[in-house]
């Protein structure tokens, strides 16, 4: 259970291996990035040739995987644009040119926006399925936007009709995120494996640690799943309680954790020091069970196997755990840039729009405590 006294242990062994690795080059985002390099190039080829003007001119101000969304967005609305107006109906969507832009109109715009709701997706069936949300239909036409606005600067076309539709109204949702006692229970499950069926407690003999120790780590530090699966055992530094995690857009961070985390992950390390490893993963921190650094989808997993036992209402994921770990932040400290600055927000508005909100129980709070009348 949680609050148990850990044994002391001599960790010399430990630290001379952990040095060992720290020679080893990080090759994981190096990778990352030129998979999604690769990806981008080849989705390039289904949209129109000049297309790649656009993307020249953004690569310097966007991510890698903006640019990779941007690519699935045009590629359909140059499909809605070929086969649902009238003006351009039928044209091959390689034959499209900057001259075919001028033809877009705000009633166009709107009817993509409709057009939208029911798109087809399935290429075999040609069957028409429902496929945006409110904000899958907002980040399209954020998308389009962007584009007309690039060739507007350039002066290929003399208005951008994009930025005269509004964006879908989205409707908040509140966060979902674990309590205090949720958050003991996850961790217990993982370490005990208590209520996982026969099949699974016969992997968790193998992985209770490893499990452990990324449940902690990422509750502990509101780390994203990417950043987590990237760590290597030399980004680990036990003399000052910190791991050095590489954030969306490619800065490098320390972020600090406690010493339940440290204790999580010296109980994972006594093992994972000894795991051989294929030698492209062997300075990974996590291994999966096929000695492969772990990848994005198999923690997904496992947060959703460990967080179904405590609570099935709950759809908790790994990015549910980290608003778990800024819901704490806030409420501890009170500290919004705080909060922003260790999550790695860059806009301080997104840490607003998910956790000052809940300034809302203070409020109410107070006005309980105001009494007009003696009862």
């Amino acid at each position: 259970m949680r609050g148990a006294v850990f044994m002391r242990y001599d960790n010399s062994n430990e630290n001379q291996k952990i040095r060992q690795v720290k020679h080893m080059s990080d090759n994981y985002h190096e990778d990352v990035h030129r998979q999604s390099t690769i990806k981008l190039r080849r989705r390039l080829r289904e949209l129109p040739p000049f297309v790649q003007d656009f993307f020249r001119g953004v690569s310097d101000t966007t991510s890698i995987q903006t640019r990779i969304g941007y690519v699935y967005d045009l590629k359909i609305f140059f499909t809605f644009l070929s086969e649902e107006r009238v003006e351009m109906e039928g044209k091959a969507i390689d034959a499209f040119d900057p001259q075919d832009l001028q033809k877009i109109t705000v009633d166009a715009i709107e009817e993509f926006m409709e057009y939208l709701n029911y798109y087809i997706r399935n290429e075999k069936t040609k069957s028409l399925e429902f496929q945006n949300t409110e904000q899958g239909k907002s980040r399209k036409l954020s998308a389009v936007r962007t584009f007309l606005n690039y060739f507007y600067k350039k002066g290929d076309i003399v208005s951008n009709p994009a930025m005269l539709v509004d964006l879908p109204k989205l409707h908040e949702k509140s966060i979902i995120r674990l309590e205090v006692d949720e958050i003991a229970r996850l961790l217990d499950e993982a370490e005990s494996g208590a209520h996982l069926s026969d099949r699974q407690k016969l992997y968790h003999q193998h992985t209770k640690t490893r499990d452990a120790a990324i449940l902690t780590l990422l509750l502990g530090t509101g780390m994203r799943v990417s950043e987590c699966v990237g760590v290597n055992i030399s980004d680990v530094d036990f003399a000052v309680n910190g791991v050095k995690v590489t954030r969306k857009g490619g800065n490098e961070t320390i972020l600090y954790f406690s010493g339940e985390v440290e204790r999580a992950l010296r109980d994972y390390l006594e093992t994972r020091l000894d795991e051989p490893a294929r030698e492209s993963d062997r300075a990974a921190l996590f291994l999966s069970l096929q000695n492969r650094r772990i990848s994005v989808r198999a923690v997904e997993l496992l947060v959703k196997k460990y967080a179904r036992l405590v609570n099935p209402l709950k759809k908790i994921s790994p990015h549910k755990l980290r608003s778990t770990f800024g819901t704490q932040l806030y409420h501890e400290t009170g500290d919004i840039y705080l909060v922003a600055d260790v999550l790695g927000h860059a806009d301080i508005n997104t840490t607003i729009q998910h956790y000052a909100a809940m300034d809302d129980e203070k409020r109410r709070s107070a006005a309980r405590r105001v009494k007009l009348r003696e009862e």
